[in-house]
């Protein structure tokens, strides 16, 4: 069972969170961008894209830990 985050660690997790997302979304944009480019750079577009998966990854963890365990 995990334990309850005060408010601090919610908060700043939350805050993390938003960035973290914010930074996913502009990645997103960026590789999009890059992919309307005839001469792409495909070791550069490969970085962003490995990025954009961690990110996605450490988002989810986050928010696991935000959302509260269900019983079933």
């Amino acid at each position: 069972m995990r334990q309850q985050l005060s408010p601090e660690e919610r908060h700043k997790l939350e805050e993390r969170l938003f960035k973290l997302k914010q930074e996913h979304r502009d990645l997103d944009d960026v590789i999009n961008r890059l992919l309307l480019t005839p001469d792409v750079e495909e070791l550069q577009l490969k970085r962003f894209k490995k990025r954009k998966l961690l990110l996605k990854d450490t988002i989810k963890k986050l928010e696991d830990t935000l959302i509260p365990d269900i019983l079933a």
